[in-house]
């Protein structure tokens, strides 16, 4: 399984890439996808919405089961994709490309760096 070195990951199977500045990208992992199956909905947000860390923003729905969407930071929702809502197979297909969910602008630019890195992660996963 992939786990790009250059994002940060959460327990929750979500990655964040920093975009530049104070705003990140965020998605679920390839295991995530993986343990899912194939993905064929997926509930996102309203931009301009608040987030804390930890407050479910959405659910990810495959023929396996539903799971809920973690924030991985606070912050704002400035971007969804819309792609993903039109084709939640891009989950599947590009996780961390084409399948991204939601970007945030941070509250504290800080808290990027609390997150898990690639080896932590794939400690989390067994990997």
């Amino acid at each position: 399984m992939s786990t790009p070195e250059e994002l940060r990951y959460t327990e929750e199977h979500e990655w964040v890439a920093v975009r530049g500045g104070d705003t990140v990208r965020v998605g679920i992992t390839e295991y995530a996808q993986d343990q899912l199956g194939d993905v064929v909905f997926v509930d996102l947000p309203e931009v301009g919405r608040q987030l804390d860390a930890g407050d479910v923003f959405g659910e990810v729905e495959s023929t396996k089961s539903v799971s809920e969407l973690f924030a991985p930071l606070d912050g704002e929702i400035v971007a969804v994709n819309g792609a993903v809502a039109e084709s939640p197979e891009l989950i599947n297909s590009d996780p961390y490309g084409e399948g991204w969910l939601i970007e945030i602008k941070l509250d504290d630019t800080a808290g990027v760096e609390g997150l898990l890195d690639a080896d932590a992660y794939q400690r989390v996963t067994g990997g």
